[in-house]
């Protein structure tokens, strides 16, 4: 088929080689290239940078809304377009262009975790399993109905960073087959079970070690690595990026071996941290040298 694809960040990447790999690509889709660096160069998106070495050519409008871009992507003539963390929001005329209109690789097992961060909010909660799903784009926040799902369990270590890798493959090999079988009947949404996933704010990244173990060790896990749970070391700002529930008790903040710490009810145990300026090191690398306070703020 003749296919748009649509995406930014590094999770898309492997959907897009995917569709390449079966598919004709009629032109991609990314946000413009951000600034970053020391240089603060513009620097383009994972997904820009993958289909310029497929050779596939990349459009990076700022927004949709105008009708001069609505025409160039109708022009493109597209069975349908593929959407993956793209960051902008498809007006009416974008979502009826392509023959069989938009398709959304979503990291959740939707209706639970509609929204922005739907992988960070599924380890924040405690999610036993996500997975993703191939919705048909409507105008509603990922309202539209399903055609196919895939599961997995989220693992008691697992950190966000690693449920994204896995996800971005299991979307790939998703839509692919997908798109394969197309049309597919589409199942609309239940009422029941609907939860929306927040972007990620960073005044939630501080560690609160009053609250219980297990609500911290979510939160470490599911703001690792961005922007990362931090506490305050001797007054320099630490995150902390993998952990696991540990035995103890304490009081909150009290280090209770190595980098065991105690917390409201039980105790968490850091298993990687970041000093400031440093590279992310083992907990073990880390305090070789590094004596941690008796009590963390």
């Amino acid at each position: 088929m003749r296919v748009i694809f649509m995406g930014t960040p590094d999770f898309s990447v492997p959907a897009l080689r995917a569709i390449a790999a079966r598919h004709e690509l009629a032109a991609v889709y990314s946000q413009p290239p951000r600034a970053a660096g020391r240089g603060q160069r513009p620097r383009p998106s994972a997904v820009q940078a993958a289909a310029e070495e497929l050779g596939i050519e990349v459009r990076t409008p700022l927004r949709l809304r105008d009708a001069d871009e609505q025409a160039a992507f109708s022009a493109l003539g597209a069975d349908v377009a593929v959407v993956a963390a793209y960051g902008l929001i498809l007006p009416q005329p974008v979502l009826e262009a392509p023959r069989l209109g938009c398709l959304n690789i979503h990291a959740s097992l939707l209706p639970r975790w509609r929204g922005a961060a739907p992988i960070h909010r599924a380890v924040m909660a405690g999610d036993a399993e996500t997975g993703v799903a191939i919705m048909q784009m409507e105008a509603g926040l990922d309202t539209g109905p399903v055609l196919a799902k895939a599961r997995t369990a989220i693992g008691a270590e697992e950190t966000t960073a690693d449920l994204h890798d896995r996800l971005a493959a299991m979307g790939a090999g998703l839509i692919v087959d997908v798109l394969d079988r197309l049309p597919l009947p589409a199942v609309p949404q239940p009422d029941k079970g609907v939860t929306y996933a927040a972007k990620i704010d960073k005044a939630e990244a501080r560690v609160d070690w009053t609250r219980p173990a297990a609500e911290v060790d979510r939160l470490i896990r599911g703001l690792s690595p961005f922007p990362g749970a931090w506490c305050e070391i001797g007054g320099e700002r630490v995150k902390l990026l993998r952990s696991r529930m540990a035995a103890g008790q304490g009081r909150p903040g009290q280090v209770l071996d190595g980098f065991t710490v105690a917390c409201g009810s039980g105790a968490v145990e850091v298993l990687e941290a970041q000093r400031s300026g440093k590279k992310p090191m083992a907990a073990g690398e880390l305090l070789r040298g590094w004596g941690l306070p008796a009590q963390l703020d």
